[in-house]
């Protein structure tokens, strides 16, 4: 079976010349066979000559230009009606005459430049074809005529099919691959949202509490420390990411879950926010990506804490259950707003996404005492 896929994949990487050349032979030869002699298409009752070098000539004009019938379509129904004419108007009445309305298929699915004048030309050279027929006196009836012209219209007909659906087709792919674009630069963007905001904003918010400690040496060395440990974890965790966006990475890779929190809540406070974190149940075996999802809630709640409440007393709640990650996070509003930067509304508008998707709920407002709070509710077992 791998033999057969190989076989085939490297037919499919052949020109197409070479792809349609079988087809061209394999018509000629059976036109040629004693047993099909004289049985192909014929218009009228004229003789049928015996087969000789001139009608071997007309079959090999009727069927070899399909080799190229879809690099040059329109050298090969050309040639190919060209063919047609004189085996009718020789009595040769080969097999080879189907190869006309194959070249039609052809050049109704591959002509790209003037089609509609090669349509014209042809319908042109059907009326003298039939013409010269009836003069040598093949007694065609005009209906059977009409017919023979409906097929040949009917045979383009479904090249023009065939060539609409591929565009159809084609357009469908890439409207697919401009949306998987446009979601992977926006799965990046919220990633690097994470990791760049939070560490950066407790690395802005230690250094501003620095400014103030200098006449507290102990205390300045320990903050100054918590910077440089902040910035060391923002360098993995963005080398991390980068990693995850290599198409040679392995994609079996660490990411952040809820099991990394106390970490998170750590690293809070070492920036001067007060959390108090509670945590109900076990993680579940299968959570897959609410893990991932409750991680990016928290830390996207304490980094706007700390940009916009730093000093408040914040409360960290996460349960887990059987089914589902509920995480709360609310500060009192006791704190005041440092001079971090500024925030583009991204982060929340991230989280409802993330959560959405998983088919969760989620919500962000301000406490009616102040404060603000934010709840979301992700369903475990979403694969990663």
């Amino acid at each position: 079976m791998i033999h057969l896929r190989r076989i085939a994949d490297l037919w499919r990487r052949c020109d197409v010349t070479l792809r349609d050349f079988p087809l061209a032979l394999l018509l000629a030869v059976a036109s040629l066979l004693p047993g099909f002699q004289g049985n192909g298409t014929q218009i009228g009752v004229l003789p049928t000559r015996d087969y000789d070098a001139l009608a071997v000539l007309v079959i090999a004009l009727e069927c070899l230009p399909l080799t190229v019938r879809r690099r040059w379509p329109a050298v090969c129904v050309v040639l190919v009606s060209l063919g047609f004419s004189l085996d009718q108007l020789l009595g040769v009445h080969a097999m080879a005459g189907t190869a006309l309305p194959i070249a039609l298929v052809s050049v109704g699915a591959h002509l790209e430049r003037h089609r509609r004048a090669t349509a014209i030309l042809l319908s042109v050279a059907f009326v003298p074809l039939m013409v010269a027929l009836d003069r040598l006196g093949s007694g065609e009836p005009l209906a059977d005529i009409v017919l023979l012209y409906v097929v040949l219209v009917l045979a383009w007909g479904i090249g023009s099919w065939l060539r609409s659906a591929r565009a159809a087709e084609a357009e469908r792919r890439r409207h697919v691959a401009a949306a998987t674009r446009a979601a992977e630069r926006t799965r990046i963007a919220r990633e690097l949202h994470d990791v760049v905001t939070h560490h950066v904003t407790a690395m802005v918010v230690q250094a501003e509490a620095a400014r103030y400690l200098t006449a507290a040496p102990e205390r300045l060395d320990s903050t100054l420390s918590a910077v440089t440990d902040t910035g060391r974890r923002a360098i993995a965790d963005l080398r991390h990411l980068l990693d995850l966006l290599n198409p040679d990475h392995d994609t079996d890779g660490r990411t952040p879950s809820a099991g990394d929190l106390h970490s998170l809540i750590e690293q809070t406070r070492q920036a001067g926010q007060p959390v108090d974190f509670a945590e109900e149940g076990t993680p579940p075996e299968s959570a897959g990506s609410a893990e991932f999802v409750a991680y990016r809630v928290v830390q996207e709640a304490l980094t706007n804490a700390l940009k916009y409440a730093h000093g408040s007393r914040t409360e960290v709640r996460v349960r887990h259950a059987e089914k589902e990650i509920s995480v709360e996070i609310s500060t009192d509003g006791s704190g005041s707003r440092t001079r971090s930067p500024g925030g583009s509304g991204r982060g929340l508008a991230g989280l409802r996404d993330r959560v959405d998707a998983l088919g969760g709920e989620f919500s962000a407002g301000p406490r009616p005492d102040g404060g603000f709070v934010v709840r979301a509710r992700v369903p475990a077992g979403s694969p990663s």
